[in-house]
């Protein structure tokens, strides 16, 4: 006898056996928003997929000094291995098209330096002859030393080289242990990747066709990852704390790289609103990506010029992508790191002169060295005082050793003949250290005279960095001495109110619309506008479009910012009116309240009269 069910189901009045059903299924997971540095803009939407931080056990005991030798030689054959990896990797990067190839052949030409007798090597080597450590134990003193340094460094994209060097130790230890590198597993589609933390050559490997953004737990925004996250166009947010307590693999992930938000799990409401974020941002982008050749004019007829700032060389495809009028602030540090020596007049002169012609006659600005008290500036041994930020760094360095001044001057110089360039001093305080480096310049450019080398005449115009008060106050006086000005509010920012912005307990009272902060700003505009020398602005606020009606409002006619920046600033400034921007910008220098500023300042930025 055959069962035939019933063709309805019994009543159940109360709905007993879906209320049962339900308590057999698990809860759907709640939504979790994380929050951490706003790193490269765009929203993604797709899967986790977690790559864990591979650890290295590191043993620690003494050897008997007639192992001394033996230990020396296998760590040196570590070193062997891990320069014929970087090879291999360095071979990987020529495919590799765009910024991020030469982003990644830059980083990895570095870390082939860092393995030839440099620092870390010799260091290494000195500890396990000298304490009789094993090599293993000897590397890892000797990278938390070097990393410390650099991390103690008040310019974000210096402190952000202790990456650097932890990446290249964390290579030598899997070879001196044996440890195997686990790469990439296949991605799933649209794949986020969580990590604790992503070394650059992982970031540069990515593909976009198959990753659709990145959060980690730790990176800052100057790290060698996250230039190549904006190089590579992919939305991410680091330093998110709990992203790999709470992202499992596979569950759904946003990634907002404007805001700062990491939302795992999302809610349906919480994804379409997300989705719509996303179509509306892409519009834009393309919106965006028109201006490109538009000049950025107000509506009612004044030219803003927009500029770039740049870290490395391999920025320079970016900055004339993004339709940029030039480089207004090049930061040369980068010729002097992750290296054993300095480098010389014409290593110095061929990089700067390759990069000048690629901005096919557009203006660049090179700031002279602004390393702080770093043990790592090759032959300097310079040791960081009890407070580097204060001390022996930026023209101060460049004053206390004439020579690596009137080399970086002579190269400049020569650069000069194949392109507009100006030359910019960092952390200037006194009229006697601009004359000092003006002196340096006139030294140099006669030495060239002599020897018939090309240069441009008149030389390069000579600015000065205002970004320390004594500047800013004494700014009338600074200003009959220099060719230009160049506003910093980065670090006059952190020095006028005595804020580290590296600093979580402090970094929230961090303000560039405190009112001693706008003052400063408009002492040193007024005081070009006097002594009718130019002046432009380059700090981080230069890049956001809430700033600029204030800034231009203030006489700054000239902003200088992230190359991915300049569109949504140009966006802005062409939709403004300069005299009603003006007329705002003195009602808000009235004020001795930073609520009261901000909201004068939104309430324009929204339309309000």
């Amino acid at each position: 006898m055959t069962f035939t069910p019933p063709t309805t189901p019994p009543a159940d009045p109360e709905g007993e056996s879906d209320a049962k059903a339900d308590l057999l299924l698990p809860a759907p997971p709640a939504e979790q928003v994380l929050e951490g540095m706003a790193i490269s803009r765009g929203i993604a939407i797709g899967t986790v997929y977690r790559h864990d931080s591979e650890t290295v056990s590191v043993p620690e005991y003494r050897i008997a000094a007639n192992r001394v030798p033996a230990e020396i030689q296998r760590f040196v054959d570590a070193v062997e291995r891990t320069v014929w990896q970087v090879e291999q990797l360095r071979a990987k990067a020529r495919d590799i098209k765009g910024p991020a190839g030469e982003e990644m052949g830059y980083l990895l030409e570095a870390y082939g330096q860092m393995l030839h007798g440099s620092r870390l090597v010799r260091g290494v080597i000195a500890r396990v002859d000298d304490e009789r450590l094993n090599a293993e134990a000897a590397l890892r003193r000797e990278i938390a030393e070097i990393a410390r340094g650099f991390a103690a460094m008040e310019d974000s994209y210096l402190s952000a080289r202790a990456d650097d060097i932890r990446d290249i130790g964390h290579r030598l230890l899997r070879n001196l242990t044996g440890a195997p590198h686990r790469p990439f597993s296949v991605l799933p589609r649209r794949a986020v990747i969580c990590a604790d933390e992503l070394t650059p050559a992982d970031t540069a490997l990515l593909d976009p066709d198959h990753v659709a953004g990145i959060a980690t737990v730790l990176g800052g925004a100057e790290s060698h990852t996250a230039i190549m996250a904006r190089s590579l166009g992919l939305p991410a947010v680091l330093g998110v704390g709990d992203i790999m307590a709470e992202a499992r693999p596979g569950a759904t992930v946003i990634v907002d790289g404007g805001q700062g938000k990491v939302i795992v799990n999302p809610s349906p409401k919480t994804l379409a609103l997300y989705r719509k974020k996303r179509a509306d941002y892409l519009r834009q982008r393309r919106a965006l990506a028109r201006l490109r050749d538009v000049p950025a004019v107000t509506r009612d007829g004044s030219r803003i010029i927009l500029q770039a700032n740049v870290e490395l060389p391999s920025e320079v495809a970016s900055v004339l992508d993004s339709g940029a009028e030039g480089i207004g602030l090049l930061r040369s540090e980068f010729l002097y790191m992750n290296r054993p020596d300095i480098p010389g007049e014409d290593e110095q002169y061929t990089v700067l002169r390759d990069l000048v012609r690629a901005m096919e006659g557009r203006p660049v600005t090179i700031r002279t060295l602004d390393l702080g008290g770093d043990k790592l500036a090759g032959g300097l041994n310079i040791h960081p005082g009890p407070n580097p930020a204060l001390g022996l760094r930026a023209v101060r360095l460049s004053l206390s050793h004439p020579e690596l001044l009137r080399t970086q001057m002579r190269a400049i110089l020569r650069v000069s003949a194949h392109g507009p360039v100006r030359i910019l001093v960092p952390m200037v305080a006194t009229v006697e250290e601009i004359r000092l480096v003006q002196a340096a310049r006139d030294e140099a450019a006669e030495t060239l005279r002599r020897r018939g080398v090309a240069i441009a005449d008149p030389p390069p115009p000579l600015g000065v960095m205002i970004e320390v008060p004594g500047a800013a106050l004494g700014a009338d006086a600074l200003a009959w001495h220099a060719d230009f000005f160049s506003i910093g509010t980065n670090d006059l920012t952190q020095y006028t109110l005595a804020i580290d912005r590296a600093d979580e307990a402090v970094a929230h009272l961090y303000n560039p619309l405190h009112p001693a902060v706008l003052r400063l700003i408009q002492f040193s505009a007024e005081a070009a506008l006097r002594a009718r020398i130019p002046v432009s602005l380059c700090g981080e606020v230069a890049g956001d479009p809430r700033f600029t009606a204030l800034l231009t409002g203030l006489g700054i006619r000239d902003l200088s910012m992230s190359a991915t920046n300049v569109a949504v600033v140009k966006q802005r400034v062409r939709t403004m009116d300069l005299m009603a921007a003006t007329r705002r910008a003195r009602v808000i220098m009235d004020q001795s309240d930073s609520a009261r500023i901000v909201q004068l300042l939104d309430s324009f930025n929204a339309g309000e009269e």
